[in-house]
């Protein structure tokens, strides 16, 4: 698993500062939910999100398996 670019850290750091929901990712022009916002939604969709909060064996707060390159699927 390669690390996120910068350009998408840094926007995805920048909305959670502001408490959004989301961000435009900078490379695709597609809406990134931001790790805050699916915490909020209080469990794991398994849509393999960019920034899920949740571990996929059991869907509890724990790793984020969601780094992962800009040209993974998922939100």
């Amino acid at each position: 698993m390669e690390p996120l670019d910068p350009r998408i850290v840094a926007a995805h750091a920048r909305a959670e500062a502001l408490q959004q929901d989301g961000y435009i990712d900078p490379l695709t022009g597609w809406f990134v939910m931001t790790a805050g916002n699916l915490l909020r939604r209080g469990h794991c969709c398994g849509a393999g999100c960019r920034h899920c909060p949740y571990t996929r064996e059991t869907g509890a707060v724990g790793r984020s398996p969601g780094l992962r390159s800009a040209s993974g699927a998922g939100s």
